[in-house]
C-alpha cells in the first residue's frame, strides 16, 4: 500500500476511534466493535467548581443527547483484545502538549508506559466539561490542573478492576496481585495481559474510592517524556483541519465585509458562477460563500463577485477614535470597584511622594499559523463536523443551528489545531461551511485565507491602565490604585454573566505585593469591534502596567528594583524564591559592558514566574540578547513540556512587545499578512534560560504564564540603558526596533 494510502487509512481509523456523538451509549457500542476490544468507562465525580456548561451544553441538550450531568466528568479508557490502550483526551491539542501530559496521568496509575498509549480526541458532550471553565473548553491554562485528580483516579479505578478480574480467574485474593507494565501478575508467577482481562473487568462494579500513588512512587509523572503527537507531525500522518479530505468534498472561500461589523447589501454573482469549477454562490449571515471543485477556483471566483457592502457604524473608526473613546470613558467616572483594601485615595493624597502614569496596550491579532477552516458534511439526519476547535460544544451548537438539527445529531471530530491562542474559542467560521454543505448535499471545506484571518479576527481588546500610587518618607509603597478602561470579552462572550471583570483584571486580582491601601476599578467601554480572548488575556496588559509601575516607583524611592520587590514580597517565600533565583541566574547586580537588565514578576494561573531581560541599545535600536525565566508551577507532569511552553510564551510575548499591534483605518484592519503584522524571526530569537523550580504545590497553569512578564522586563531594561520610560506598546511605534 503506498505511503499516502496508508496515511489515509490511519486517519480513517482514527476517525472511527474518536466519534463525536454526544450519546455515550452509541459511542460505547461502536467502539466496542473495533477489533473485538472493550471499553472501560470511568465515571469520576467533579472536584469542586461550578457545575454545568455556561454557554455551550444546556440541560435540554444534555437530556436530548443522553449525556451525563456536567458535574460528572468522565475519562474514557479503551483496552482492546490486542492489548492496545486508547485514551480519549478531552482537551484540544494546539501545541501545548495535552495529548501527552493528560495520558501520562492515567498511565501512571494504570501502570503502563507512555509508549503503550494511543490517543484520540474526545467527542462533544457534557461528560467532558472542564469544571473550572464552565464548559467543554480548552483554555485558561488549566488542562492539567483540571485533570490532575480525575485522570489519575480513572487510571487507578481501571487498575483495580483489572486486578479484581484476574483475582477472580485465579480464585485468589486481590491483595496477592499487582499491575505491572500492562499485565496483572500474582505471587505464583502467573500473569494475564490487560487485553485478556478487559471484558471480565468491565462487568465488575467500578470502585468509588481508590488509593492514588504517593509522589514518591511516581514513575512517569515528573519525568520528561517524548510527546505522543510528534511522530505524526514528522511523518505527515497528523491531521489538522486543513488536512481533512472526504469523498466528494468541495471547497469554499468566503467574502466578508472589509469594514468590521459590516454586512452584504447586494451581490452580483453571475460572472463568478460562470467560472470553471464553480458549483454555487451562497449568501450567508457571515458573508458570501463561493463553492467550487478546488479552492483556487473558489478563490478566483470570489474576486469576480460584485458585492455592495453595508459598512455600518464602523465606517469611520480608526485607532485615534478608539483612544479617544477610552480616554473619555476613563475620565467620565470612577468605574466599578473590583477590589479594594484600605483607603487608597486618601493614602495617596497624604503620601510623601505620589505617582501617576497611564499605560496603553494595543489590539492584537491571534495570527495562528493555520488560518480558520472547517469541513462540514450535512445529511438529512446528521452533520459531521471536522474542525480544530477549543470549544467542542459551542461548535456543535453553532453547526446544529446552521444545519437545522438537534445538537445531538452533530458529530464533532476535533483535529489538531495549528495554533489556537484563544482564536478557536470562537465559532464564527463554522456556520458558513455547514450552510454550504447543506445547500449542495456534499461535504464542503471552507478555508479562510491569511488575509481573511488577519482582517476578520476577534482581537485582543485595547486597554488603558491608569495607575496612582504613594510612597512614605522611607520609600515604602503605602498605596497603589489601578483604573482599567477597556471592552469586556466576558460580556460579549457570555451576555448572561453579571460579572464583566474576569477578562480584564485577572492578574491584578492576584496582585502579589504587600500594600496596605489597594484599589482596582474598571470602566467598561465598548469600541464597536468584537474582541476576544488571546493567549494570556488580561495577564499581559495588567503585568505590563503593574511591573512597569513597580520599576518607576523603585526609582522614585531610590531603591534597586529587585530589592523594592523583595520588600513587598517578604511574607511570600514561594514568590521570593523565584525572584531571587531569576536574579541570581541572570547576573543581576553584575553588569556587563553595553548590556542592561530589566526585571518583571507575575503570579498567575496559580503559578509564579520571574523574568529578566538582557538588552543593548545601539544607534537607538534595541536588541534583546537573553531572557532568563524562573517558574514555580507546582507539581509538573512532564517538565520538558513545561520548559517548551515557557519558551513558547516568551516568543509570543516578544512578538507582541516588539511589533504587535492592529491598526484600524476607516473601519478596516490595515495589517493583512505577516509582512505587516510582524512576528519574531529565527535570527531575532534571544537566548533563553528556563529554570523549573521543584515544588509540592498543586499543578498550576503554564501555557499562558510566560507571555506577561516579557514586555515589562524589556521596557525596564530599556530604562536602565537609556533612562527612557516607555508606557505604551509595541516598541516599534517608538522607533526602537
Amino acid at each position: 500500500m503506498p505511503t499516502r494510502d496508508r496515511l489515509r487509512a490511519k486517519r480513517a481509523i482514527a476517525r472511527t476511534e474518536a466519534p463525536a456523538d454526544a450519546a455515550r451509549r452509541d459511542f460505547c457500542s461502536r467502539t466496542a466493535q473495533l477489533g473485538g476490544g472493550l471499553l472501560l468507562a470511568m465515571t469520576v465525580p467533579a472536584f469542586g467548581g461550578r457545575p454545568g456548561a455556561r454557554a455551550a451544553g444546556r440541560a435540554s441538550d444534555a437530556a436530548e443527547s443522553g449525556t451525563t450531568s456536567p458535574t460528572e466528568l468522565n475519562a474514557w479508557l479503551k483496552i482492546a483484545a490486542d492489548d492496545s490502550i486508547t485514551v480519549l483526551v478531552d482537551r484540544s491539542e494546539m501545541g501545548q502538549g495535552v495529548y501527552t501530559a493528560l495520558p501520562m496521568l492515567l498511565a501512571e496509575e494504570l501502570e503502563v508506559g507512555l509508549a503503550a498509549i494511543r490517543i484520540a480526541a474526545a467527542p462533544a458532550g457534557d461528560a467532558y466539561v472542564n469544571v473550572g471553565n464552565g464548559g467543554q473548553v480548552t483554555g485558561t491554562s488549566n488542562s492539567v490542573s483540571d485533570a490532575w485528580e480525575r485522570l489519575r483516579t480513572a487510571g487507578a479505578q481501571a487498575r483495580t478492576l483489572l486486578i479484581a478480574a484476574a483475582a477472580d480467574k485465579w480464585r485468589i485474593a486481590p491483595e496477592r496481585c499487582r499491575a505491572n507494565r500492562g499485565r496483572i501478575e500474582n505471587d505464583r508467577g502467573q500473569s494475564f495481559s490487560y487485553g485478556q482481562l478487559a471484558q471480565a473487568a468491565a462487568k465488575l462494579k467500578v470502585p468509588k474510592d481508590v488509593k492514588l500513588k504517593s509522589r514518591a512512587d511516581y514513575t512517569l509523572i515528573g519525568t520528561s517524556q517524548r510527546r505522543l503527537d510528534t511522530p505524526g507531525k514528522v511523518d505527515g500522518s497528523a491531521e489538522f483541519g486543513l488536512d481533512v479530505r472526504l469523498p466528494g468534498m468541495l471547497y469554499a472561500a468566503i467574502a466578508q465585509c472589509p469594514v468590521l461589523g459590516g454586512r452584504v447589501r447586494s451581490v452580483g454573482s453571475s460572472a463568478a458562477e460562470a467560472m470553471p469549477g464553480v458549483r454555487r454562490v451562497l449568501a450567508t449571515p457571515s458573508g458570501v460563500v463561493v463553492v467550487a471543485e478546488h479552492f483556487w477556483q473558489a478563490l478566483k471566483a470570489r474576486e469576480a463577485l460584485e458585492i455592495v457592502w453595508e459598512e455600518g457604524a464602523n465606517a469611520s473608526l480608526d485607532n485615534a477614535a478608539i483612544r479617544v473613546l477610552l480616554d473619555r470613558a476613563a475620565a467620565a467616572n470612577a468605574g466599578l470597584v473590583a477590589k479594594q483594601a484600605g483607603d487608597p485615595a486618601a493614602a495617596i493624597k497624604s503620601a510623601a511622594q505620589s505617582f501617576a502614569a497611564v499605560y496603553e496596550l494595543p489590539m492584537l491579532a491571534h495570527a495562528t499559523m493555520e488560518p480558520m477552516n472547517c469541513t462540514a458534511a450535512v445529511r438529512t439526519d446528521r452533520c459531521d463536523l471536522y474542525v480544530g476547535t477549543q470549544v467542542q460544544q459551542l461548535a456543535q451548537a453553532a453547526a446544529a443551528e446552521a444545519a437545522g438539527l438537534p445538537p445531538a445529531r452533530v458529530n464533532v471530530y476535533t483535529t489538531l489545531l495549528g495554533g489556537g491562542f484563544g482564536r478557536r474559542l470562537e465559532v464564527d467560521f463554522i456556520p458558513a461551511a455547514v450552510l454550504a454543505s447543506k445547500a449542495l448535499g456534499v461535504p464542503v471545506k471552507l478555508v479562510w485565507t491569511r488575509e481573511d484571518d488577519m482582517t476578520q479576527d476577534y482581537y485582543r481588546p485595547p486597554a488603558r491602565e491608569e495607575i496612582h500610587a504613594g510612597l512614605d518618607a522611607h520609600g515604602k509603597l503605602v498605596a497603589w490604585q489601578l483604573h482599567i478602561t477597556s471592552p469586556s470579552i466576558t460580556a460579549r462572550f457570555d451576555p448572561t454573566n453579571k460579572d464583566p471583570f474576569d477578562s480584564v483584571i485577572e492578574y491584578v486580582q492576584n496582585y502579589p505585593y504587600d500594600v496596605p491601601n489597594f484599589g482596582l476599578t474598571y470602566t467598561r467601554r465598548e469600541i464597536g469591534i468584537n474582541v476576544g480572548y488571546l493567549r494570556s488575556v488580561s495577564h499581559a496588559p495588567n503585568c505590563f502596567a503593574v511591573e512597569s509601575s513597580l520599576d518607576e516607583l523603585a526609582a522614585a524611592a531610590h531603591k534597586n528594583p529587585l530589592d523594592f520587590r523583595l520588600e513587598l514580597l517578604a511574607a511570600k517565600p514561594r514568590h521570593t524564591k523565584v525572584l531571587k533565583l531569576a536574579a541570581e541566574r541572570s547576573g543581576w547586580g553584575r553588569p556587563r559592558p553595553g548590556r542592561h537588565l530589566g526585571l518583571a514578576f507575575m503570579e498567575g494561573y496559580t503559578s509564579v514566574v520571574a523574568q529578566v531581560a538582557e538588552i543593548s541599545v545601539e544607534d537607538g535600536a534595541l536588541h534583546v540578547h537573553r531572557i532568563t525565566c524562573v517558574v514555580d508551577c507546582g507539581q509538573m507532569v512532564n517538565p520538558r513540556i513545561v520548559e517548551s511552553q515557557m519558551e513558547s510564551g516568551i516568543v509570543f510575548g516578544l512578538s507582541a512587545a516588539l511589533w504587535g499591534g492592529i491598526t484600524v483605518g476607516a473601519g478596516r484592519v490595515r495589517e493583512t499578512n505577516f509582512n505587516t503584522y510582524r512576528l519574531l524571526r529565527a535570527n531575532e530569537m534571544p537566548e533563553t534560560d528556563v529554570l523549573l523550580v521543584t515544588s509540592d504545590a498543586p499543578p498550576g497553569g503554564i501555557g499562558e504564564l510566560a507571555v506577561g512578564p516579557v514586555a515589562p522586563a524589556i521596557c525596564n531594561a530599556l530604562y536602565a540603558a537609556t533612562g527612557r520610560r516607555v508606557r505604551s506598546l509595541p516598541l516599534s511605534v517608538h522607533g526602537l526596533v
